[in-house]
């Protein structure tokens, strides 16, 4: 078995790439992984429901990935239900993580996942696995993992894509970068598919996977432009925040629709600004940076500020006066798009208001006095009296 010690940042791919990062790390060494930002590309496909797509198929993220990685592909087979894939060197497998019990999507979601399948010095099955994300069930972290016959039997019991890769023969020089971004007409018609489709809870369900991956795209594209010790471009670095800051406020809309409330409607122009600006930021010499948005001091009554900090320590499993001392939410542990959207819900049940979906934007969550102000203009705008707020002591 291969030194699970990865070099690779797992942080900036998706259950596909990640694994398929870290084979070329192992085989030609750290920062290697880099080479899939390379391609930065925004080329939307009809999807299901009518909804067009920027996510590409498993076969399409190999057939591109291998030459940029320096992997070639040695066997490609699609096994049906029943024939458990078998374990060896380079051996990469895409499976229902619904079945994988390493992976917070076991029994929760069906989707297709990556991971190694590899053998110990035994020629037990062993399982590398480098996804790095947040969900709606836990975090999944890089693991390593022994299988024995019958649970792998159990994780993979249905049709799986299993390939062998080896280090290419010859390896070439380091990608170039390519941008291929489509234009301005294509950018509208992409975003007006998804703010005006029917389905309100199916289009923010895809946008919130949607945004995702474009944000997770860019900020891989601006690794591989600032080379692996080179500092940080700050325009593109802004850029990508604004990516981030883009996707936690769909998903915070999905949360919302999901539950029959109001959505965000300035989600749809800020998607078409972030994918206007790609082409300003990945592909002059230079751009400028976006204005920050400076809210100004808060003022929030204290009996309601204490309430919002109890509140979101309660969620987070911390004391009050960390919630207080913090400079951002952010920087709490445990502080996630998930635990937003459980914060702003119990403020909104305990006092009986309903926030303005557009007041729902990262600028805001991500500071105790950002959430203050939400529920306080939730208060103002209620048309029942405001109930009483009563000063709590710390504590969760």
């Amino acid at each position: 078995m291969t030194d699970p010690t990865l070099t690779t940042d797992c942080r900036l791919f998706d259950c596909v790439q990640v694994n398929l990062a870290i084979l070329a790390d192992r085989w030609h060494g750290a920062h290697t992984h880099l080479g899939l930002g390379a391609e930065l590309r925004f080329r939307p496909a009809p999807g299901a429901a009518g909804l067009p797509t920027v996510e590409r198929t498993v076969e399409e993220q190999l057939t591109s990935a291998a030459p940029l990685l320096g992997l070639d592909i040695v066997a490609r087979e699609r096994t049906g239900p029943g024939r458990t894939p078998v374990p060896a060197p380079g051996r990469y497998v895409v499976a229902d993580a619904f079945h994988l019990p390493w992976v917070p999507y076991a029994g929760h979601r069906h989707m297709e996942h990556s991971f190694l399948l590899e053998t110990d010095d035994n020629g037990g099955a062993v399982v590398v696995d480098g996804y790095h994300n947040e969900t709606p069930w836990g975090s999944a972290r890089p693991l390593t993992r022994h299988l024995t016959p019958a649970e792998l039997a159990a994780a993979v019991p249905e049709a799986a894509t299993t390939v062998t890769f080896a280090p290419a023969a010859r390896r070439t020089a380091p990608p170039a970068a390519v941008i291929d971004l489509a234009d301005d007409d294509t950018v509208d018609a992409y975003a007006a598919a998804y703010a005006e489709h029917p389905d309100r809870a199916a289009a923010f369900d895809r946008l919130t996977l949607e945004t995702w991956l474009l944000a997770r795209s860019r900020r891989l594209h601006a690794r591989f432009l600032d080379g692996p010790s080179g500092p940080a471009d700050p325009v593109r670095e802004a850029h990508v925040a604004a990516w981030d800051a883009l996707a936690e406020s769909v998903y915070v809309g999905h949360r919302r629709v999901a539950r029959g409330r109001p959505e965000p409607t300035g989600v749809f122009d800020r998607l078409r600004t972030q994918l206007r600006r790609d082409r300003e930021v990945f592909a002059a010499t230079t751009a400028t940076a976006p204005a920050q948005r400076d809210s100004g001091p808060a003022e929030v009554p204290g009996p309601l500020l204490d309430r919002v900090a109890d509140t979101v320590a309660a969620v987070l499993g911390v004391d009050v006066a960390t919630v207080r001392g913090a400079q951002s939410l952010a920087d709490l542990a445990g502080f996630t798009s998930f635990r937003v959207v459980e914060i702003v819900e119990r403020l909104e049940q305990d006092l009986s208001v309903e926030c303005a979906a557009d007041d729902l934007v990262p600028e805001n969550l991500h500071h105790l006095d950002g959430v203050g102000r939400i529920v306080l203009s939730a208060l103002h705008a209620a048309p029942q009296p405001s109930p009483a707020l009563v000063t709590t002591s710390g504590g969760n």
